[in-house]
């Protein structure tokens, strides 16, 4: 019983390896080794029993230029069994006479590597019966058409477009302004469109567009995502592929030159079939515009070189607080707005001999989205006092920014008091407090009274070398004369 058991599993077993391999079963096939000026050439692979999923970049061949990729499937049932097969189609177009070498390569098909061995192509002068060939349709024979007839591929208007959106034409010195490029698509839209390689297009369309002297805010698009927009009445779909907000570090004009991107379009089969190809891979390409934005200084102010420049507003912990002298309190400072939350400096201190406080803890959160760069930044400071009162805090604290919604300098100042009771320590502060310096050679030092006469005796002998050397030197000068 076991060992039957034991023989069925490997029969199971082997029977699934067998399965595997069969439909790993993948070809290379290529076009002829002559062909016209007219003519092209194909590189095709062919997978059974699974479907493409997934496929490198086909190889670049010299003299000769990418036409497009198609595909075709078929699905055969002979006795009972059922086979398919999917091929994938490179086609290319001769650009002048001569003989080309295609190298060896080698391609990664649904994530398996398929080697090929390459060739040597000869394109001679354009021929004058050229031989097009197209998928066949199993169902020709079945209604009697049995001719061979070429595949017609058409392209179809499409209505898209691709932007560049700059939110600000004109800004001040510090301030921010949003950019984003979209591909947009009608409502209406009956082109068929796929993105090319968009990752690698965004990377050096991101060098071209980047200001070399701005702090970036980017807004990290890591998927295209389809969204639903409204343009002068019509509906439109938008593909986010980047977005990120500028904050320029000089006076003058922040160029954004005019970039491409690159779009898959499917041309369809003039008189479609049922499991023919009927769409064609080809390329179009769409140009944004240029931008310009003007960066203008700040108005004259003692900071304005130090400043922050947006619209904010100051977020308190506590409004009032009852404390005990000497007792600790913490105290937030946060900044709360729209802007370049990561040069926010912390606020400035005054009078603070009446507080005893340290350098504040800092945190911040920055939010992007909406085409905004929002968050808050909070200086937390630990604040102890030795003197009862009443303390405003407003007397101790305040921080400048230029308002951009009122184009004005503005100043935000606590509006949190502090209550202090109890019996005043500021003797108490200043003896637990280490003086440092001379104070600390008080307990080491003799406290004996030195004698003054000894003072008086080395003075009166300091004066007496200086007098004999004044002597010596007038004799040695009377000498020389």
């Amino acid at each position: 019983m076991k060992r039957t058991k034991l023989y069925l599993n490997l029969v199971f077993l082997s029977a699934m390896l067998v399965s595997k391999a069969f439909a790993q079963d993948i070809k290379v096939d290529f076009g002829p080794e002559e062909i016209g000026l007219n003519e092209t050439f194909s590189i095709k692979i062919t997978i059974s029993d699974e479907k493409i999923k997934s496929y490198d970049q086909f190889p670049e061949i010299p003299g000769f230029q990418k036409q497009g990729i198609s595909q075709s499937s078929s699905m055969n049932v002979i006795n009972g069994q059922m086979s398919s097969t999917n091929s994938i189609v490179q086609y290319y177009r001769p650009t002048k006479k001569g003989q080309f070498l295609l190298p060896d390569f080698t391609l990664q098909i649904n994530g398996q590597p398929v080697s090929a061995q390459g060739m040597t192509i000869t394109v001679t002068d354009a021929s004058q019966n050229q031989q097009r060939q197209r998928s066949r349709d199993p169902f020709d024979d079945f209604f009697g058409r049995t001719e061979q007839e070429p595949q017609e591929f058409v392209e179809i208007d499409d209505e898209a477009f691709f932007s560049m959106n700059v939110n600000k034409d004109e800004i001040y010195l510090g301030e921010g302004f949003n950019v984003s490029l979209a591909f947009y698509m009608s409502a209406s839209n009956q082109a068929p469109f796929d993105f090319y390689e968009p990752g690698k297009q965004l990377e050096e369309i991101v060098k071209k567009i980047k200001p070399t002297s701005a702090w970036e805010e980017n807004f990290n698009i890591t998927n295209i995502q389809p969204e639903r927009v409204t343009i002068d009445g019509k509906n439109w779909t938008r593909f986010k592929v980047y977005e990120a907000t500028f904050y320029p570090f000089n006076v003058g004009e922040v160029e954004l030159p005019q970039v491409a991107w690159e779009m898959i379009k499917y041309k369809v089969a003039k008189n479609p079939t049922f499991f023919g190809n009927n769409r064609q891979q080809d390329f179009k390409t769409f140009y944004t515009s240029a931008k310009t934005v003007k960066v203008k200084p700040l108005p004259p102010h003692p900071l304005k070189n130090e400043v922050s420049v947006g619209n904010f507003r100051l977020r308190e912990n506590f409004k009032s607080k009852k404390i005990e002298t000497g007792e600790g309190v913490t105290y937030d400072f946060g900044i709360v707005g729209d802007g370049n939350i990561s040069a926010i400096k912390a606020p400035r201190k005054m009078n603070i001999n009446k507080l005893n406080t340290y350098d504040p803890n800092e945190r911040q959160q920055i939010n992007r989205g909406r085409g905004r760069v929002t968050g808050i930044k909070q200086f937390e400071y630990y604040i102890t006092i030795n003197e009862p009162g009443k303390v405003d805090l407003k007397d101790h604290f305040e921080w400048i920014y230029f308002n951009t919604a009122r184009e004005t300098y503005d100043t935000l100042r606590p509006q949190a008091v502090l209550e202090v009771v109890g019996e005043s320590k500021i003797n108490q502060s200043i003896s637990s407090t280490r003086l440092g310096g001379i104070y600390d050679l008080i307990e080491l030092e003799d406290n004996k009274l030195l004698n003054q006469r000894y003072k008086y005796y080395f003075s009166t002998f300091i004066n007496i070398l200086l007098v004999g050397a004044v002597i010596l030197l007038a004799v040695l000068i009377m000498k020389k004369r």
